[in-house]
C-alpha cells in the first residue's frame, strides 16, 4: 500500500486546492467587491470586457482564458480556467458563504483538474494573494 500520496492529489480530478478566509463584510458587499473591476483584476486578471454571466468566454491581458459555467449572484461562480502557461484547463469555483458571525462572509476559492503539485502550489499562492488583495481593497474603500 502506497502511503506517500501527494497533498491535493485526487483520483478523479487530479490536483486540487482550496483557499478560504472569513472577511469582515456582508455577502452583498463581498459579491460587489469580487465582481467589481478592481476586485476582478485581483483574482481573474486584467480583462476589459468580462461579463460575469453564464457562457461568457474571456481572455485576460495576461493570457488566461476561460468560460463562466455557473453564475449565482451573491453565492457562487464556477468557470473554466487556463492561464497562458498551463497546457491544461482547470475548473475554478468561488463561493461566498455567510459566516456564523453577523456581517462576515467566507470567501472560498476551490480549483481542481490541476496537472501537478507545482501548479497546485502556484494557484494556492495566487488565491491567497487574491484574498489579501480583496481585503486590502475593501479597507481602502471604507476609508474613502
Amino acid at each position: 500500500m502506497n502511503t506517500n500520496k501527494q497533498v491535493g492529489l485526487t483520483a478523479s480530478v487530479g490536483f486540487q486546492i482550496g483557499v478560504r478566509r472569513t472577511l469582515p463584510f456582508f455577502q452583498e458587499e463581498a459579491w460587489e467587491l469580487l465582481t467589481s473591476t478592481q476586485g476582478r483584476k485581483l483574482w481573474l486578471g486584467d480583462a476589459d470586457s468580462v461579463e460575469i454571466v453564464k457562457d461568457h468566454k474571456f481572455v485576460t491581458q495576461e493570457g488566461t482564458t476561460g468560460e463562466f459555467r455557473v453564475v449565482k449572484p451573491l453565492e457562487q461562480l464556477r468557470l473554466t480556467w487556463q492561464p497562458a502557461d498551463f497546457t491544461n484547463t482547470s475548473t475554478l469555483q468561488i463561493r461566498l458563504l455567510p459566516a456564523a458571525s453577523s456581517g462576515k462572509t467566507t470567501i472560498s476559492f476551490h480549483q481542481e483538474k490541476l496537472d501537478s503539485a507545482e501548479q497546485r502550489d502556484e494557484m494556492k499562492a495566487h488565491w491567497e494573494e487574491a484574498i489579501r488583495g480583496l481585503l486590502a481593497l475593501s479597507e481602502e474603500k471604507s476609508i474613502r
